[in-house]
Order: structure tokens, then sequence, then C-alpha cells
């Protein structure tokens, strides 16, 4: 984004130096329903050996005037802007109202949006914002996690429908009664589990996982997402939020305020904030919820932060084919490899990340069957495996290094910003009633799965799941 004016420029780096870039049968049916009712487009054929790019262009309908939705935010930190920039990017979507409790975060997203021609009214308040604004079609909701609750069902309650940032809640409590009133108002509620709507995912999942059988059977997943060490944000002291208005909302300090994340009343920990959006694939892979965890970490280079600043977790699944386990781990004075997704069977191993350049390619075990099928099909791109010279007597080693250097790269891209699909798939479940890709029940399922590791690291014991935790 264009930085308003020059005390912006200070928050928004900070802010991007310490945010994110971002069972069974039934489970299955759901997730193949979805992705054949969002209609996203997948790649099935290659133009001249170069994978098929989605773009923005060419949808083949015009937004009439029925198809126009009136939304508000609440929470214009750096998160909710990041949603703000996909809504314009999106036909048909008019931004109503901003809602924050900082004016720099409300002046910010006020000013951005007029550069487009939208010009939404400002509350400090959502309440005043739900009594005040009586045309509303949905809200967005990117606040601080633990106020994730309070925020959503008072906008289902109203009888708007809501896209909710993940983790749900900090709480199994308030995620719990998110699922509980969306079911009893009818109203929709997405949560901000992005990678369910990418078709990029969808492919390497859906298509390529589940039902061609590429890997084989599935039986290690191992993900990380590893940041470089950062200071505490800081904030333009002449937009400090006064003690009074900090304390009618629930906060201790500016300090706390602004750094949310690393404080036990307000969120999770980096396991939570980051850990969410790639354990939320181990069970969409593995299509079932994990049986244990066992976890490791602590409060081990900052000494000035509640949640642990590094977790190590192994999950136990137990699958249609038999046990599976997955690793996880979170570190954030390293950005050693960033941040992606590994799923290994016995024919083959997939990596994919967010961002194509760290996981975006699939490598065959020698004795699995010829993928060059898949390759004729579309589904897969064929690249021949470099040949590594190296210096060495052993002739095995030789071998065994050439035969590991092939990848083959996936077919489909994504040529938009990785929020707007699943923003994309919201507004469509309120305009057409399609599925939503990532409903308040499937993501209540997530925050169990994900929630639950900072008790593994506390209690140092391993952690065992029944069936009925993951039901809200």
């Amino acid at each position: 984004m264009k930085e308003k004016e020059k005390v912006g420029e200070k928050v928004n780096q900070a802010e991007k130096n310490s945010t994110s870039e971002a069972a069974g049968g039934s489970r299955r049916d759901f997730l193949k329903s979805t992705a054949a009712a969002t209609g996203l487009v997948m790649a099935t054929g290659k133009l001249f050996g170069m994978p098929l790019i989605l773009t923005d262009e060419g949808k083949g309908r015009v937004v009439m005037p029925s198809d126009k939705l009136r939304v508000a935010l609440i929470g214009a930190g750096e998160q909710g802007r990041v949603l703000l920039d996909c809504c314009l990017r999106i036909p048909g979507i008019k931004i109503a109202a901003i809602c924050d409790i900082w004016q720099y975060s409300r002046d910010y997203a006020s000013g951005y949006l007029r550069k487009y021609g939208q010009t939404p009214n400002l509350y400090e308040d959502y309440r005043q914002m739900l009594n005040s604004e009586k045309d509303l079609d949905a809200v967005i909701v990117a606040t601080p996690d633990w106020v994730h609750a309070e925020h959503t069902n008072a906008c289902l309650n109203h009888g708007l429908h809501v896209y909710c940032e993940k983790e749900m809640s900090n709480s199994l409590e308030k995620a719990r009664s998110m699922v509980e009133t969306a079911r009893r108002t009818g109203k929709l509620l997405q949560i901000g589990h992005q990678r369910r709507s990418n078709p990029r995912y969808i492919h390497a999942i859906e298509k390529l996982i589940h039902d061609r059988k590429l890997l084989g059977r599935v039986m290690i997943a191992y993900a990380q997402w590893n940041r470089a060490k950062a200071d505490m944000l800081s904030w333009p002291k002449k937009f400090t939020i006064d003690s009074q208005t900090l304390h009618k909302y629930g906060y201790n300090s500016m300090e706390e305020f602004r750094n949310w994340r690393w404080f036990k009343k307000y969120g999770g920990g980096p396991i939570v904030d980051l850990g969410s959006h790639q354990i939320d694939l181990f069970s969409w892979v593995f299509r079932s919820n994990p049986k244990t965890a066992v976890a490791s970490g602590g409060v081990d280079y900052y000494k000035n932060r509640e949640w642990y600043d590094n977790v190590m977790v192994i999950y136990e699944y137990e699958t249609e084919e038999g046990a599976a386990r997955a690793f996880y781990q979170v570190q954030t004075i390293t950005s050693h490899g960033g941040f992606y997704e590994t799923f290994m069977g016995d024919n083959g191993s997939l990596v994919i990340s967010e961002v194509p350049q760290k996981g975006n390619w699939a490598y065959r075990e020698a004795y699995a069957p010829d993928w060059e099928p898949l390759v004729r099909e579309g589904l897969l791109l064929s690249e021949a495996p470099p040949i590594q010279k190296i210096e060495t007597r052993n002739v095995f080693v030789d071998v065994r290094v050439t035969a590991e250097a092939g990848r083959w790269p996936l077919p489909v891209e994504l040529a938009k910003p990785a929020h707007q699909p699943h923003l994309e798939n919201f507004f469509e479940a309120i305009r057409k009633g399609i599925p939503l890709n990532c409903p308040a029940e499937l993501a209540y399922e997530t925050a169990v799965a994900v929630l639950k590791v900072n008790e593994a690291v506390k209690n140092k014991t391993l952690l065992r799941f029944h069936p009925e935790e993951f039901k809200a």
C-alpha cells in the first residue's frame, strides 16, 4: 500500500516485520462439493508448456446492481488493510464503514479508500457502527483474536454475514460461541484460513493427493514458519491512545495494544498466529483430526514477552490407510527456510507454499508409477532433473544426488493477492448460496488442534485428543 503520510512509514514497516504475510468421508465430500461449487478454474492443460494463469479478467459476467454488497470492516490494522485492498479488486463491493479504536488506523484506511472513490463512515466503537449503519450486508472482522467472538457474535446477531480472520479466538469457549451463533442466526461465517480457497492448494491437495493418489500413501507431513528476530512494535507518539480509552476497550497499555500477539490475554502466540494456517492443512490432507500431540517450546530469546517464542510439535493421525504423523515448527529468531509445507508418501513428496517460489513442485520416487500421463493431462509440468557433477569416487552417491534433483512443478498459478479468492468465495456465498470453503465448524476443528499445543508445551506431556472435542 502507498503511505498516507510520513508518520505512517515507521508504523507500516514495523507491522510488516511482525505480522503475517499472511473427518473422514463427510469432510472429503464437503471439500469436493465446495471446490466444484465455487467454480474455481483449474489448469487442465498446458499452453505452450507454461502454467495456466488465473486472472481477474474475463470472468464473463456483468456485475448487476443487485450484486452489489455493502460491507463494513472492524479492525483496520495491517491485516484489515490487506483485506480492504482485496475487496477493492472484487467487483460490486462497497466499503460502507470502517471501525477501529485507534484513530491512526481509521485515518489510514479511510485515506486509502478515498483514493479509489470510496468514502466510508468512520467509527471508534463497533456498537455505534452497528446501530448507525442500517443497510449493511456483511462485516469483515480483523481485530485481535481475543475480541473476534465479541465482534463476530454481535454482527451475526444484527443479521449480518461475517468474514472473520483466523484464529477464531484465543479461547475455545469463545470460538464455540461463534459456531453456535452462526448456527442459530442462519448467517454465514467464513474464517480466514485463506489457503482453503487458493486454487493452487485445491489442485495440489484435492486433485493430486486425494483424487489421483500422486504421492501414494501419505504418512508424513512437515511445515514451518520461521521469522527473523524483531523488536516490539512502536507507534507515533502523537497517535498514542489515552489510558481511559485503552482501558475502555480492555488494554492495559499502548505497548500491549500494539503487540497483542505476544500477550496471553489477547492472543495465542506464534504457534497460533502463524501455525494455524499450516496445521489446518494437515487435517485437510490426512482427512482426519489429530489423535495426539507432543510439543516443546519456551520463552528462550525474548524476555519481555509472555508467549513462547519458539514451538515444535508432533501430531499423530489415524487415516483411512493407517497411521500418519506431522511435524510443525515456528521460530521467531531465524528466517531460515521461511514458510512452506511438505507432504510425503511412498510414491513421492509435494512441497507447496503460499509464495510459489518457496514451494510449488512434486518429487517422484524412482519406483513410483510413471507421472508422464499426468503431464499429458495438464495436472503436472515436466522438468528433467539436471545432472550434477560431483567429484567423488562413490558412484552410488552420484546416482542418488542426480535422481533427487528432479522437480515436477504444479501447473496452477494465482495472479491475485492470496486472500482474494477466500473473500470472493465468501461474497459469492452471500450472493448465490454456494458453500463456504472454511465455515465456522471446519475452522473450529483447527482451533482445537492449534490452541491445545500451548497446553502441551506447558504440561510437557503427551496430549490426547478425543473426537468429540472437535465438534462445537
